[in-house]
């Protein structure tokens, strides 16, 4: 009984320094949860990185964690600090740039974020929030 308590608890928890970093695009990396419909991914973008306009059919809310990030999102532009959210519908095109300490934030992405699966294996170690900045 233990050995099957001990089973569904590793599969229950992890720590995001424990995830493969994806490389997603230069300068960005994200470690990766998902769920059963949702993807959850805590992302390192390096200083002064561009974040190319695209856009996908996942909704996706977010918060920053730390530096800033000058997103826009369909019309609109805001450069946001830690606290600040986000919340981008469905096909919406949305591009950013960072600003010169870099940003780490959070994403929650539904339905999960299948092509992220194949993105490539990003150099290993802790995120840069682990390390304060």
């Amino acid at each position: 009984m233990l050995a099957l308590v001990q089973e569904v608890v590793m599969t229950v928890y992890s720590n995001f320094n424990a995830q493969r970093p994806r490389h997603i695009w230069p300068g960005i990396d994200a470690r990766v949860v998902n769920g059963e419909r949702l993807t959850m991914a805590l992302v390192d973008l390096a200083p002064n990185t561009p974040l190319q306009e695209h856009h996908h059919p996942n909704e996706q809310v977010g918060f920053v964690v730390q530096g800033s990030l000058t997103f826009v999102i369909g019309d609109e532009t805001r450069t946001l600090g830690p606290g600040e959210t986000y919340n981008i519908s469905s096909d919406v095109p949305h591009s950013g740039m960072t600003g010169p300490d870099g940003c780490v934030v959070v994403d929650v992405f539904a339905p999960v974020r299948g092509d992220w699966d194949n993105a490539p294996d990003a150099e290993p170690g802790p995120s840069s929030w682990r390390m304060g900045g």
